[in-house]
């Protein structure tokens, strides 16, 4: 039986998937890990342990099913967070824990000198995005003048997955997707790498090889034959990040789709037919050469039910405890009983890009319990991609299709406030396992066993949400954008 393997390495979680050539699931794996916060503003994973560790524990995991053999296996692609920034020496070895994409905002110094170098305008133009935290080249620049050391042994700068790649096959590769957040060392014309802009950053020649993402970047070695327990010489594409192969997951791939990813962090890819110009957006050419697609991310989401679940709710059993809150939360009314929660518990990244942003509950009283404030929380979340949405609107992008995937889509509060308070419709498909099911796709269309329209018949929509919002939720809205313009000052005080 032929088949394909999708892994993809999340924030909290990884994910892996065995698929035949007809998209049926015929095995699957998941590790959980922790993401690092050793300082305010800084995230972090452990490459090897965390990124490497998921892929031979999760393949040896598949591999351990009844039925499946290495032997069938036609093609690997895989998927992780990103954009990361990991530095690795001669040997491919890490020198240091991977720093995490826009969660972590320990370079706001660098972005902040560089973008008044080179210009705001010239950034935009020539790369497609403004610097943010989510910009790899700013931390790289962070990275050289606070470890000299371990810049001075740096052969390399990868992302989550091209350090999973290069585990696998020995290859330093990037996919264009995923080298369009190297800004400002990303040429979004020439799609190719540049120092035109910063030539005091890194010189071109210590970053991967830039391919597109269903292009063979090389073969399983023995050496990861053996760790892992493929087959030597089994194809392994460049791969992407992970909200990437979630959009083509859920049949991402027209002008006018949108994806809406309820993860970690809440993460949206509109297609279009040409490029969005818009500093509070990002850019990157899309997977395949000739098509564009516009970025948009919240940095706390399901990073935040985390948190309040930790914080409180911690007599509740973890493995029940979303599903107790999801049941108070519902039990409140829509707008939380007049409470408002700003969830810019890390800063935000679109459409504020304020790493600066602070989180809030505002308007508590004494008659407010846990299910007002687990609901304000999760409309707080859906009023960020509402004003996200409204950056699209305000560009000429309006959504025509959003497709809504991950783990937040099976709580129903948080679905629904999503669409009333965004005003867009939701589709959810039949499979929900998310990107390590469209690396499973990626991979079948690099071998030639799928085309790009056969997601559609692998994936089929099963469910529509439609918005339902009144005067309450425009009015609660409107307060919540209020809220964070008139306190921002204050947050800024607050460092």
């Amino acid at each position: 039986m032929t088949c394909t393997l999708g892994i993809d390495i999340g924030t909290f979680e990884s994910k892996g998937v065995l698929v035949d050539q007809n998209g049926r699931i015929l095995a699957e794996a998941r590790h959980p890990h922790k993401m690092l916060v050793p300082r305010p503003g800084w995230a972090e994973h452990r490459a090897d342990e965390d990124w490497w560790g998921d892929v031979v524990r999760i393949t040896r995991a598949i591999l351990a099913t009844p039925g499946v053999s290495a032997r069938d296996i036609a093609c690997i692609a895989t998927s992780a967070i990103g954009p990361c920034m990991l530095p690795v020496d001669a040997a491919g070895d890490p020198l240091m824990n991977g720093v995490l994409y826009g969660v972590d905002t320990r370079a706001s110094a660098e972005i902040a000198e560089l973008t008044g170098r080179i210009g705001a305008d010239t950034i935009l133009d020539r790369c497609g995005n403004a610097l943010t935290s989510q910009s790899v080249g700013p931390k790289i620049l962070w990275l050289k003048r606070h470890h000299p050391e371990i810049f001075a042994k740096t052969a390399k700068i990868l992302t989550s997955t091209s350090h999973v790649v290069f585990r696998l096959t020995g290859a330093h590769v990037i996919d264009h997707y995923t080298a369009a957040n190297f800004s400002p060392l990303y040429d979004v014309a020439t799609q190719d790498w540049t120092t035109a802009l910063a030539d005091d950053i890194i010189g071109a020649d210590r970053l991967p090889r830039l391919m597109w993402s269903t292009q063979i970047a090389g073969r399983v070695t023995e050496v990861a034959a053996a760790e892992t327990g493929l087959v030597a010489g089994t194809p392994v594409t460049c791969g992407t990040i992970d909200a990437a192969a979630e959009a083509i997951s859920v049949g991402v791939r027209h002008a006018g789709d949108m994806m809406m990813m309820y993860g970690s962090t809440i993460f949206m890819i509109a297609l279009t037919a040409d490029r969005v110009r818009d500093a509070r957006l990002w850019y990157a050419p899309w997977l395949f050469p000739g098509v564009h697609a516009s970025m948009a991310g919240l940095a706390t989401s399901g990073t935040l039910t985390h948190w309040f679940r930790d914080q409180m709710a911690r007599e509740l059993a973890p493995e029940t405890a979303f599903a107790t809150l999801a049941e108070e939360a519902a039990a409140s009314p829509a707008c939380a009983n007049g409470l408002l929660m700003l969830p810019y518990f890390s800063g935000e990244r679109t459409p504020l890009h304020d790493p600066l942003a602070k989180g809030a509950f505002y308007g508590l009283n004494l008659t407010h319990g846990r299910g007002d404030m687990y609901r304000a929380l999760l409309e707080g979340i859906a009023m960020g991609s509402a004003h996200v949405i409204d950056c699209y609107r305000d560009v000429g992008q309006a959504p025509g299709r959003v497709m809504a995937v991950g783990g937040g889509t099976k709580n129903a509060v948080w679905l629904q406030s999503t669409s009333d308070f965004g005003g867009v419709a939701q589709i959810l498909c039949d499979k929900t396992l998310g990107a390590s099911y469209g690396n499973a796709f990626l991979a079948a269309v690099a071998v030639g066993l799928a085309d790009p329209a056969d997601i559609d018949r692998w994936n089929p929509a099963v469910r529509r949400v439609d918005p339902a919002g009144g005067p309450d939720h425009h009015r609660h809205y409107d307060l919540f954008r209020k809220l964070y313009t008139q306190t921002r000052d204050i947050a800024h005080a607050l460092g």
